[in-house]
């Protein structure tokens, strides 16, 4: 009987205790690979990513509303933003084993709803209290719908369809930071705060309903063992830095910042030293063994960071450095957006006719003198030329992007599936925290040394200004940062995730024949 209850592909029967065998695991999997592929199901998983990616940074231009409200300090409510990414981050790692324990689909479910739910709370709160409290049950939802909604899709990609899938998972990554002022901003604007939280109910409805619809099922395997010290020592490494990172952009000299930043590091590089030693880690970190997966890991991390310093450091220089209101500065931070969207429908085809290193070389390479093209950027500067460069910058930033989320999964086992996806997710909610952090941190070492910024600025010709030079000097720091991005991708093999990037074969009923001799 195939698609039982019209759930999706079969799987093998379960046994006495309703769930299916362990040892029959795999070759379910392989069967929704083959017959699973399904783009509203894509899309679904992509439009609750953007409620997890917009809900972390949109918040921003809410704070001094908020603050109004409940009457405490505007720098207090920051505690909201960083319980909700530290959440976040810190739930990513038992998303996993949930959803091989549980079942993927119920996992999914349960996250969207447990963020819908937390999401009518935080329009609730009538204090600080409650909203941060209500803001770490919204982000247990999100660390849950990031991985677990990831591992749905590509459980049911064939490899031949992986930069099909990838590509409606982009985007919300690409368009959540650089709409997020937009959207709050217009919100508490014209409406209130709250609804920052309300719109997100009709959302989250539909988006369950599609799920219990769309998501197939496939029993989970209830003899799953936890790792609870792997578990532990993660969740604690990643919160550490978080927290670090956060405090970095926020209070550097603070002597908690790299006390937090060690602590972190030393938790995590304690729970890689058990990982691989132990009978049933929390994650396979055999996946770094994978050249492809491990670029996406380290040129990756670094161009993840550095992109998203960007979108941090253009709309407070437009507006310390140049003078320019919020509104004039959000629509000219728009064209990042512009960018983003209008390369999308050719990154697919560019990956397919030039493969994936060739792609990361020039994206990073792109990046890299459009961040050194920003340092050049003064007051007098025609804004048509700064909305072209920032254009310019959105499309190579979404070309790379794009690259990046197909190759890790180029050549991952199915074995190895649950552990990368958990893995990369993690480092992917780092990589953004790092570079705000770096980015304020590169502000505040070239206010310190502003001879030295200016130095920079004279050595690209650009003229000195005293009010855009801290900038000047982070741009430029960014781009030879997004260098090593480059570096790394040179050593990738010729073709390196061919499988992926080579196109799709048409099927036999539409190639042409051949005449016979």
């Amino acid at each position: 009987m195939s698609g039982v209850n019209g759930n999706g592909p079969d799987v093998p029967a379960p046994d006495s205790s309703g769930s299916t065998p362990a040892a029959s695991q795999p070759a379910a999997l392989q069967a929704a690979a083959l017959q699973a592929w399904n783009p509203r199901l894509a899309l679904l998983v992509a439009a609750t990513f953007f409620m997890e990616f917009l809900d972390g940074t949109v918040l921003v231009t809410a704070i001094p509303s908020i603050a109004g409200d409940f009457g405490v300090a505007a720098a207090s409510v920051n505690i909201t933003m960083t319980a909700y990414l530290m959440t976040v981050a810190m739930g990513i790692p038992l998303s996993g084993w949930l959803a091989e324990r549980f079942g993927a689909r119920r996992i999914f479910c349960a996250a969207i709803a447990l963020f819908t739910l937390a999401s009518l709370l935080c329009a609730l709160s009538q204090d600080l209290t409650m909203l941060t409290l209500s803001r770490v049950l919204q982000g247990a939802g999100g660390a849950m719908m990031v991985p677990v909604g990831t591992l749905v899709v590509l459980r049911g990609t064939p490899k031949s369809e992986l930069l099909r899938a990838t590509a409606f998972l982009v985007w919300p990554g690409l368009l959540a930071p650089v709409l997020a002022p937009l959207v709050g901003g217009a919100l508490t604007t014209y409406l209130s705060w709250h609804w920052i939280f309300l719109v997100n109910l009709p959302l989250g409805v539909a988006a369950f309903l599609a799920a219990l619809r769309l998501v197939p099922t496939v029993s989970g395997d209830r003899k799953r063992r936890l790792d609870w010290l792997g578990l532990a020592l993660t969740t604690i490494g990643v919160g550490a830095l978080v927290v670090g990172l956060e405090l970095a952009s926020g209070h550097p000299g603070g002597p908690w910042t790299l006390l937090s930043v060690a602590s972190g590091a030393v938790a995590l590089a304690a729970a890689v030293l058990w990982m691989r030693r132990a009978a049933h880690p929390l994650f396979d970190l055999t996946v770094f063994s994978t050249r492809t997966f491990r670029a996406t890991n380290t040129g990756g991390f670094i161009y993840r960071l550095t992109i998203s310093a960007v979108p941090f450091l253009l709309p407070l220089m437009f507006q310390e450095g140049f003078g320019w209101n919020p509104l004039h500065a959000g629509i000219m931070v728009a064209a990042v957006f512009i960018g983003n969207i209008g390369i999308k429908p050719a990154t697919t085809p560019l990956i397919r006719r030039f493969g994936f290193k060739p792609v990361l070389v020039f994206a990073s390479l792109a990046s890299a003198v459009t961040f050194a093209l920003c340092a050049l950027l003064t007051a007098g500067t025609p804004q048509p030329l700064i909305f072209a460069l920032l254009v310019c910058s959105g499309a190579f930033r979404s070309i790379g992007f794009s690259a990046y989320a197909s190759v890790q999964y180029a050549d991952i086992v199915p074995a190895q599936l649950t552990s990368a996806n958990a893995v990369s997710a993690t480092l992917v909610q780092l990589a953004t925290g790092a570079g705000i952090a770096v980015g304020a941190l590169l502000l505040r070492a070239f206010d310190a040394a502003p001879l030295l910024a200016t130095g920079l600025g004279g050595l690209l010709g650009s003229p000195p200004d005293a009010g855009v030079a801290a900038y000047r000097g982070a741009f430029l720091s960014l781009a030879v940062l997004m260098l090593l991005s480059t570096a790394d991708s040179l050593m990738l093999h010729r073709h390196a995730g061919a499988e992926v990037s080579r196109p799709v074969p048409a099927p036999a009923a539409e190639q042409p024949r051949r005449r016979p001799a």
